[in-house]
This record gives C-alpha cells, structure tokens and sequence, in this order.
C-alpha cells in the first residue's frame, strides 16, 4: 500500500532559510518523522498566512504534501509560541543552542524519536520560564547525549572499569568518559575534571529534572561543566558549534 501524498505532523521549527523571491525552506524536526525539510511556499509575502507559524523555535502542527524534491507545507497551525524566547535576545540565543545541537546531531528521514521530540518541547518550555536556563540547558545536553547513543562514562574508570573515587579525574573523549587518575594523567587528550564539577554532571545523568534541579552549582563549577560538556560535544560532532559563541557576545558585560 503507498504513503498517502499528504500526512500531519506535530514539528518544532529548528531554524529556516530563504529560498526564491518569496519561500522559505524549514528545517523541522516532528514528533512522528524525526527531521525533516518542507518548502512554505510565498512565507516571506506579507500577507502570508502561513508566515507566523514558522518562525524558528515554534511548535506547529503542520500539514504536508509530497512534492518533486522537498515537502511542501499546505497549512500551519501554532501550538506554542514560547513568546519570552522571543522578547529577550539571551533566550533567543539559549533556544537557538537547543535547536542547533539537535539538528547537527541528527539526519533526514530518520525514524520516529518521540522522546528526542519531548526533550526538545521541554527544554524550550524551560528556556521561555526560567529565570536562568543554565540547568536546564546542561540537563538538555546530558539526556541528549543519552537518547542519541553518546552516554559517557562516569562512574566507572572508562579504561580501567575501577569505581571512581571522590578526588579530581580525568574526562577522555576518545575512551568516552572519566579516567582515574592513574589511567589519565599524562595521557594525550584528556583533560581534568574536578571533583565538583564531576558530581554535578553525574547527578544530571542520573536524575529526572525535577530531581536535578536541587543541585547549585557555583559559577566556577558551572563554568567548569559547561565547558566540559562542550569540549565533549565539538568532539562527537568534529565541528564547533555557531551558537554558542552568539551566547557569549550576547552576555558579555558591557564596557
């Protein structure tokens, strides 16, 4: 029996291009389909009905039809405009983390991954409430790593397989985790992590949210894990990501 021609789809819009004198091509990523492109045709008119369901970091029921190359979006429908993501540039800049780690990490026409689509639904919802998304952001990352086969290693040495002991370790991206300190150190590669640092990152990994929320963490060793984690991700993706370095321009105190 042969696909229908036209299908519904619940997408958060991870970002858009423009394409022509008057569409746009999206970059979705649904809650039945994985990743997917669609073409809005006539999005950038100004009386474009379409247009303000489209926006990056929207939820949207969507119809689309198969066309030649690329899907075609028929009609629109916001389910969440996650609005304080959009009137403060910071937030902006959180959600546009979010979108962009997902969308390197992942491919087109992948199979259904409901609970990738439900970390993505949740962290932008927490990005638009909270006051400082910090947590919600490493928790995103962490449970991300989780659900795309990237779990590291963090409470067993990942070249020994000893229990790691509360003293400062070492982080490998290679071994795909924590060294002892007799497996790490002098080891090319592998960088130090302190105890601190590690707790934290080991009570995201095991917690829901609600739980990891009671952690609190100070600046230095917020610092130290975000960077951490990032170091960690540019080595999965073998590319530094664009965002987060808008983050920073974009926080950066002035004068």
């Amino acid at each position: 029996m042969s696909e229908p021609r036209s299908f519904r789809v619940e997408a958060i819009v991870l970002r858009h291009s423009d394409w022509g004198e008057a569409d746009r091509i999206l970059t979705l990523y649904t809650r039945e389909r994985g990743k997917l492109r669609a073409i809005a045709k006539g999005a950038r008119k100004i009386r474009s009905r379409k247009a303000g369901h489209l926006e990056p970091f929207t939820r949207v029921t969507l119809q689309l039809a198969k066309g030649r190359d690329l899907l075609i979006v028929t009609q629109a429908d916001t389910l969440e405009a996650y609005l304080p993501i959009r009137e403060e540039l910071s937030r902006t800049g959180y959600a546009a983390y979010a979108a962009e780690l997902l969308d390197r990490f992942t491919y087109e026409e992948e199979s259904e991954h409901q609970p990738v689509y439900r970390l993505l639904v949740d962290v932008l919802g927490r990005i638009a409430a909270e006051p400082d998304p910090w947590l919600a952001l490493r928790y995103y990352e962490v449970r991300l790593l989780d659900l795309l086969g990237f779990r590291p290693h963090l409470f067993e040495c990942a070249n020994c397989g000893e229990k790691i002991l509360p003293v400062d370790q070492f982080f490998s991206p290679v071994a795909g985790g924590v060294l002892c300190p007799k497996c790490g150190t002098g080891l090319p590669g592998a960088w130090s992590v302190s105890v601190q640092a590690l707790k934290v990152f080991r009570h995201l990994q095991r917690s829901s949210y609600a739980e990891a929320r009671r952690a609190h963490p100070s600046p230095a060793v917020q610092a130290e894990l975000e960077a951490l984690i990032q170091r960690y991700l540019t080595y999965l993706l073998e590319r530094q990501l664009n965002s987060p370095e808008f983050i920073k321009a974009i926080n950066k105190p002035a004068g």
